[in-house]
């Protein structure tokens, strides 16, 4: 199987539980989950059950296909390094933009929020992804969850 792309609310039982019963019998699954910009706990409940990415229901075709190749592109891709350090701390500014990826918003929406430019936003993302030891939001994201870093 290449990706499957799941709905968070509108798959029966629903996009969680389908995501977890599909990584669980087929590890290797590429799940993408969809889901509403005020959905962000169902997008990395999904995300943590094994979910490779998620966009909003009002991702672009352009969105949608850099998340595919995304997707595809990170399959040959080695799993994510562990951090060096299990104890490690982020700063303020880091959880920031955690807790904002964390809310399906853009770099450049994060940036709005706190007064930064979109480039100072990802060198904080940059430095956020090399501290957790992953290669992406949705790796950040989802172990934010994990470790309790966001709610």
């Amino acid at each position: 199987m290449d990706v499957v792309l799941v709905g968070t609310q509108r798959a029966v039982p629903n996009g969680v539980e389908a995501t977890r019963r599909l990584v669980s019998a087929h590890p290797q699954a590429n799940v993408i989950v969809f889901g509403a910009p005020d959905d962000a706990g169902s997008i990395a409940a999904a995300i943590a059950g094994g979910a490779r990415g998620y966009l909003r229901w009002d991702a672009s075709r352009p969105e949608l296909v850099a998340a595919l190749a995304h997707t595809l592109a990170s399959t040959s891709v080695p799993a994510p390094r562990q951090p060096s350090d299990p104890g490690v701390q982020l700063t303020e500014r880091e959880l920031q933009v955690l807790r904002g990826m964390s809310q399906g918003k853009s770099n450049g929406q994060i940036g709005r929020e706190l007064y930064l430019s979109e480039d100072t936003v990802k060198t904080h993302a940059r430095r956020l992804f090399r501290k957790l030891g992953v290669r992406d939001r949705a790796q950040a994201v989802a172990h934010g969850f994990r470790r309790g870093l966001v709610a």
